[in-house]
């Protein structure tokens, strides 16, 4: 088949154009740097023409709540329609587990919007909701920092490898269109604040990091089971230490 990745140089698109490829698929990475800009629409209709599948793994730029709203209802529209003209067959998002239940988050607001899009746009679909990335533990800490202190909520997280993130992917991709949601995380729970010290430890960063509840995560303040997937989630295999062992 024929996969346009969008965000295909990115952490995950690289990771699933790679993938993609050694399964025998024709998977086409498409980001501004491959002269594809969803937000443009500069180069989208051309990258699509007889795409079988359209993935986007994209993200905005900007975390700022009017940025990043304009980033996924403008680039989402573009590729919807692009894909409609297209015919592609099954259009594939990834999202954030939890992402419903955080409204106080402007980031979490531009996620529901892009799936409503998605949703309500009449082609086959599937949303993959996945756990908090490994990856983003370095980022999570330094927008935390606060005079050398990183403050975070103890609500609990399931983290998951991006490897793991980018196979699930990519096992959406190339099944049926599921019309709904796949969630993907992975095999262990941690306290956010847990988990981030966990790492910090590991890399002999000195940053203190203190327990805060009313910390807020991209906006929101975290209940105990804000960021935990349901009961039928898929479960990924590489537990923390293991990821940690390995960088």
């Amino acid at each position: 088949m024929k996969i346009v990745v969008i965000g295909g140089t990115g952490l995950i698109g690289s990771k699933l154009v790679t993938r993609l490829g050694e399964h025998g698929h024709q998977a086409v990475p498409a980001a501004p740097n491959t002269g594809v800009n969803t937000l443009t629409g500069e180069g989208v209709k051309e990258v699509l023409q007889d795409a079988d599948v359209v993935i986007d793994v994209s993200n905005s730029p900007s975390f700022a709540d009017d940025d990043v709203m304009n980033f996924f209802r403008t680039s989402t529209t573009n590729l919807l329609e692009a894909a409609r003209g297209a015919g592609v067959g099954h259009y594939v998002a990834l999202s954030v587990v939890g992402t419903e239940r955080l409204p106080e988050s402007g980031y979490f607001r531009a996620k529901v919007a892009q799936e409503e899009l998605i949703k309500g746009s009449g082609l086959p679909y599937s949303l993959v909701h996945a756990t908090q990335f490994f990856e983003f533990a370095g980022g999570i800490a330094d927008s935390a920092t606060r005079d050398g202190v990183v403050r975070l909520s103890g609500a609990n997280v399931q983290p998951m490898a991006a490897d793991d993130v980018a196979a699930a992917v990519g096992r959406t991709a190339a099944g049926t269109p599921v019309g709904g949601t796949v969630e993907v995380a992975g095999p262990e729970v941690f306290g956010l604040d847990q988990w981030i010290r966990t790492v910090l430890t590991a890399r002999s960063d000195p940053r203190e990091v203190r327990t805060d509840p009313q910390s807020r995560y991209f906006g929101a303040v975290l209940k105990p089971g804000s960021l935990l997937p349901g009961r039928d989630a898929q479960l990924a295999q590489t537990r923390l230490s293991e990821w940690l062992a390995q960088q």
